[in-house]
C-alpha cells in the first residue's frame, strides 16, 4: 500500500525538464507509487496498476491531455473499487488551471511535497468535490470525454492562436498569454482580420434546458466546474441557479469583455446584469453553428456537420485541495 501513487507522461512539455527531478524525489521517498505512461492510451492500463497499491491520494503529473485522459478513465473505467481515491494534478501543463483551482501552483516538487505532507497527516480536511464536464454529440452508446474547462468561441480561436503562433516563439508561459490577451483585444478594437491577429469568433447558438437560447458571436464562451475561470476570476453564479454546469458568454465587443474582466476581478461576475455578458448556470448545455469547436482541457473538438456539442454535468468526484 502507498500513501501517494504518481502518474507522469515523459511526453508532456512541463515534463522535459521537471521530470528528472521528480523521479530523483520519488526515489527518496517510499511512500510515493510512481507510475510512468509513454501514451495516454495507456492511462487506463496504468489505472489497474495503481489500484492494487491502494493509494490515499492520486497525483497527476502531465500536461492537459493527460488529466482529461485521467478523469475520463477515472469516471468510466472501474478501475477502483467504490469511489477513486482523491486526485490531485501537479502543476506541469501550459493553463494550470485545475492545479490552481485546488490551490498547486508553482514548483511541481513543492505541490509533491504538499500532497505527501498531506497524505501523512489524514487527506479528510483536504477533499472537494467537483462535478465534471460530460461532453458528446448527445448520440446514444457514445463514451463521451470528461473535463473542467471548456472554452469556445473567440475563446478557443484564442486559445489555438496561442498554441500555434505564440507559444512556437518560447516565450515563458506567462508572457505568451499575456500577448495573446493583447492580440484578442486588438482584434476587437481595431476590428480587422490579419495574420498577427485571433480570427473574429463564428456565429453559434448556446441553448440551456431552463434558460432558454442565446445567439451571437462571442468573444469569450466558458464552461466549467472549477470555482475560477481566466485572470483568476470568480464563478459563482446565482444560489437559485440549478446545476453544476457555469456558462460565462461576452459579446465580442471591448467593453463588454472589459466589463466581464473588470466584473469578475473584483468577485461581482454573476451577481448583477451586465450588458453584453451572460452568466448562467445549468446541468445541460448545447452548443450549435458552422464548424463549432471547442478545447476541452487543451484537447480540441468539433461538432459534426449539424450536429451540436451536448455538455453535462457528471456526479461528483474527490479531489484533493493544497490550499490551507
Amino acid at each position: 500500500m502507498a500513501l501517494i501513487a504518481l502518474l507522469s507522461n515523459p511526453r508532456s512539455t512541463g515534463n522535459r525538464a521537471i521530470l528528472p527531478r521528480i523521479r530523483s524525489y520519488c526515489a527518496q521517498h517510499s511512500e510515493i507509487f510512481h507510475y510512468e505512461v509513454e501514451d495516454v492510451d495507456q492511462i487506463g492500463d496504468a489505472l489497474r496498476t495503481i489500484s492494487r497499491v491502494e493509494p490515499k491520494v492520486l497525483v497527476v503529473n502531465g500536461g492537459d491531455g493527460t488529466v482529461q485522459m485521467t478523469l475520463t478513465e477515472l469516471y468510466h473505467g472501474g478501475h477502483f473499487e467504490g469511489t477513486p481515491p482523491p486526485l490531485a494534478v501537479l502543476p506541469n501543463g501550459k493553463t494550470n488551471l485545475i492545479a490552481l483551482d485546488l490551490g498547486a501552483s508553482g514548483d511541481p516538487i513543492a505541490a509533491l511535497e504538499r500532497v505527501l505532507a498531506i497524505a501523512r497527516g489524514g487527506v479528510e480536511a483536504h477533499v472537494v468535490s467537483r462535478e465534471l464536464i460530460s461532453l458528446s454529440s448527445g448520440e446514444a452508446n457514445e463514451k463521451p470525454v470528461l473535463g473542467m474547462f471548456l472554452g469556445g468561441a473567440g475563446l478557443a480561436d484564442s486559445i489555438l492562436f496561442c498554441r500555434n503562433k505564440v507559444y512556437p516563439l518560447g516565450l515563458p508561459n506567462g508572457l505568451s498569454h499575456a500577448l495573446t490577451f493583447v492580440a484578442v483585444v486588438l482584434s476587437l478594437v481595431i476590428g480587422i482580420r490579419a495574420a498577427f491577429l485571433p480570427p473574429r469568433p463564428r456565429p453559434v447558438t448556446v441553448s440551456l434546458i431552463r434558460q432558454g437560447v442565446i445567439q451571437g458571436s462571442f468573444a469569450l464562451l466558458i464552461v466549467t466546474t472549477l470555482q475560477r475561470m481566466l485572470l483568476n476570476t470568480q464563478t459563482s453564479t446565482a444560489e437559485a441557479q440549478p446545476g453544476a454546469l457555469k456558462l460565462m458568454m461576452v459579446n465580442h465587443s471591448p467593453f463588454s469583455l472589459v466589463r466581464a474582466v473588470a466584473a469578475g476581478v473584483s468577485g461581482k461576475l454573476g451577481h448583477q446584469r451586465l450588458a453584453g455578458v451572460h452568466v448562467e448556470r445549468g446541468d445541460e448545455i448545447r452548443i450549435e453553428g458552422e464548424r463549432s469547436s471547442v478545447i476541452l482541457d487543451g484537447e480540441v473538438y468539433e461538432a459534426r456537420a449539424g450536429g451540436a456539442i451536448v455538455l453535462t454535468q457528471t456526479s461528483p468526484m474527490p479531489f484533493l485541495r493544497l490550499a490551507a
